[in-house]
């Protein structure tokens, strides 16, 4: 079982389907996955974990439920071309359904996707930078994942994006080569200067290296891939894109995606070694707080850093994806959701029974308005999209609501 289990990553992480692409290193994230999972699977079989969430009350059913036979999510670049159409479809297939909020809570939302990321824009001030910024993002995925399989028809799982891998070449990666089996390209030329990604204001972005067949850098509307033509249809809130303006939350400001990609963000940010280090730096290993904070970290007044999190919505460089309430507007934020929960999942599963009930900051962003410490008994809900649900409920991708691992 640990040979094949190992293996299994090993090949996953090795595959490359891009002929002109060549995937740079993500060998040490990989291995810290590999023995993350071995030691889930130990403390699975042995019943260690479970009977440590029978102690809050966390269900760890394992005759529906376990390492041998969860669902996998898989990196995406392994995904063949049939499966990479099926994924993208399933999408297309929620942005074409009608929406199901009520106009006089959402009035922009005109589809499924639309509901889905006016529950993000609802909740922004209390899901990042609190308590309960991993466990929400788990569950919102996840809620995703199931809208697109149980509404749309969609037979996989959300794929997750190697930050590592499209470190050096992130324009001809299959996340961003504007194939049809892509999630989209570089957009059409719209001058512009920097574009500021950091709260700060440190470290603006420069304008990007624009798509082969551009005579010009990006910026504009992506015109190539899968959702070439897709509207963003909620207005903007916090748009850091100079072109677009806010109206109304949640009111209707239709607007094309853009996308200005960075090279140079991605390759100094986003290497395997930034993975590793946060997953074995032992500054980062103390509790779940030491880690949540370095994933999520951009620096101070006088430093700028893009930690993994703040990296992976800026490596676009436009909008919405550098709007932090609209951001899953920007199809690509879902496997970057789902590479941040691997990434958590790592860590937790290095330690799955000490780490299972660890959760750390307030209710509030940045603790603005002061608030109180969030617990494992705190509840939040996916809005029209789900129900209501409790943080302890969350921690294991093997117990509670959920059956799957990563590889």
């Amino acid at each position: 079982m640990q040979l094949h289990l190992a293996s299994l990553a090993f090949l996953a992480s090795a595959v490359s389907v891009a002929k002109c692409w060549t995937p740079a290193s993500s060998s040490g994230s990989d291995q810290t996955a590999a023995e993350s999972l071995e030691i889930l699977t130990e403390a699975s079989a042995d019943g260690s974990l479970k009977k440590h969430l029978a102690t809050k009350g966390v269900e760890m059913m394992t005759e529906r439920c376990s390492v041998q036979n969860a669902a996998v999510r898989r990196e995406y670049s392994t995904l063949s071309n049939v499966e990479k159409l099926g994924y993208t479809r399933a999408v297309q297939c929620l942005m074409a359904k009608p929406a199901i909020t009520p106009t006089d809570k959402a009035p922009g939302a005109r589809s499924r996707y639309d509901d889905i990321v006016a529950t993000h824009i609802n909740q922004t001030w209390t899901i990042h930078r609190s308590g309960s910024f991993l466990a929400w993002h788990r569950q919102y995925v996840w809620t995703f994942e199931q809208a697109l399989r149980n509404e749309c028809g969609y037979k996989g799982y959300v794929p997750y994006w190697s930050w590592a891998k499209s470190s050096q070449d992130p324009l001809n990666s299959p996340y961003l080569d504007g194939s049809e089996y892509s999630q989209g390209g570089n957009g059409e030329f719209e001058p512009h200067n920097c574009t500021t990604g950091l709260p700060s204001r440190l470290l603006c972005i420069e304008p990007g290296e624009g798509d082969a067949d551009l005579s010009m850098v990006g910026g504009g509307c992506v015109k190539k891939g899968p959702y070439a033509g897709v509207m963003a249809n909620l207005t903007a809130t916090v748009p850091s894109w100079p072109s677009i303006t806010a109206k109304e939350p949640l009111s209707y400001g239709p607007r094309c995606i853009r996308h200005d990609i960075s090279v140079p963000l991605a390759r100094k940010w986003s290497g395997d070694e930034h993975i590793v280090d946060l997953l074995r730096n032992p500054l980062y290993q103390t509790d779940i707080g030491a880690f949540q904070d370095r994933l999520q970290y951009t620096g101070n007044d006088t430093v700028g850093w893009y930690g993994l999190h703040q990296f992976g919505h800026f490596l676009l460089n436009g909008d919405p994806a550098g709007d932090f309430f609209n951001s899953p507007n920007e199809p690509l934020f879902w496997l970057h959701h789902a590479m941040v929960d691997r990434v958590w999942w790592i860590w937790q599963n290095q330690k799955p029974v000490e780490r299972a009930f660890q959760v750390a900051g307030t209710r509030t962003m940045n603790n603005k308005p002061p608030s109180e410490d969030a617990t494992v008994d705190d509840t939040f809900d996916m809005g029209y999209n789900g129900g209501e649900v409790v943080i302890k409920d969350l921690v294991s991708t093997i117990a509670g609501p959920y059956c799957y691992i990563y590889l």
